[in-house]
């Protein structure tokens, strides 16, 4: 396995962080992935390391304001700018892929923005897979009051534990996040534009309600090639969860079938 990491610039000239796994030999495909809110792109090691071995390329950035990016701490005025942002990153990485098939992966936040960044770029990917993500949903139960972010994650308490003792995870207080909900406001109306292949997965019983928003967003996309997996028992981060082989099983097929 071939680690490198760099920066490039993002919208403003912001430096932004990113990085990137590859197998020996050729890649078979290329995975993309947009993280969530308050966390950073080497939190995924879980889907490198099952990933690389089978053979895929993994490219993954640290959003703007997060991580070892640039820019107010988990902060946007804009979602459109995280969009751009991974469209300049969606770029570097076709630049150096440019023969292979590459599949969005985003979860959570990054889910949304990669829904909102597929509504623009569905012609250039070929599957998009969101964990943890989908749109407002009537059946979704209300966030608990005073519920931390670090108890919702996984079953596994050093996922907690690691969590809160990442230098690189945002645990300040919640800002101003206007623009997302705006953006989770718009989305039920705009996600039947979606057509490319498509696998949407979520824990059901996380906290966080990625059950009934994640069936309410598989069944308003209109692509003829879509997937639901929802996992009894499991939490919000499904890829590291003590599951997680059988979670990155199923996506694996997922990919296989869409190779």
């Amino acid at each position: 396995m071939q680690h490198h990491e760099s920066t490039f610039p993002g919208v403003g000239g912001l430096t932004l962080y990113w990085q990137r796994w590859l197998p020996e030999g050729t890649p078979k495909a290329t995975l993309l992935i947009a993280h969530g809110y308050a966390e950073h792109s080497s939190r995924y090691a879980n889907v490198v390391n099952h990933f690389v071995p089978l053979g895929y390329a993994i490219y993954a950035l640290d959003h703007r304001g997060h991580g070892r990016s640039e820019g107010a701490r988990v902060h946007v005025n804009d979602v459109q700018e995280y969009v751009d942002d991974l469209k300049a990153f969606f770029d570097l990485v076709r630049a150096e892929q440019p023969d292979r098939k590459i599949f969005l992966v985003g979860h959570s936040m990054g889910a949304s923005i990669s829904t909102a960044y597929v509504l623009q770029y569905q012609h250039e990917l070929d599957g998009l897979v969101l964990s943890g993500g989908g749109i407002n949903s009537p059946d979704a139960k209300p966030r608990p009051a005073n519920l931390e972010l670090a108890d919702t994650l996984s079953h596994d308490p050093k996922v907690a534990e690691d969590y809160r003792n990442d230098p690189l995870v945002y645990l300040g207080p919640p800002p101003d996040r206007s623009a997302m909900t705006a953006l989770r406001d718009r989305l039920p109306r705009e996600v039947p534009a979606i057509r490319l292949p498509i696998l949407v997965m979520a824990g059901e019983d996380s906290p966080l309600g990625d059950g009934p928003r994640s069936r309410a967003l598989f069944e308003a996309v209109s692509s003829p090639d879509k997937t639901l997996r929802l996992y009894p028992g499991l939490l919000h981060e499904i890829f590291n969860e003590p599951e997680h082989p059988q979670v990155l099983g199923d996506l694996e097929a997922w990919l296989a079938a869409h190779l």
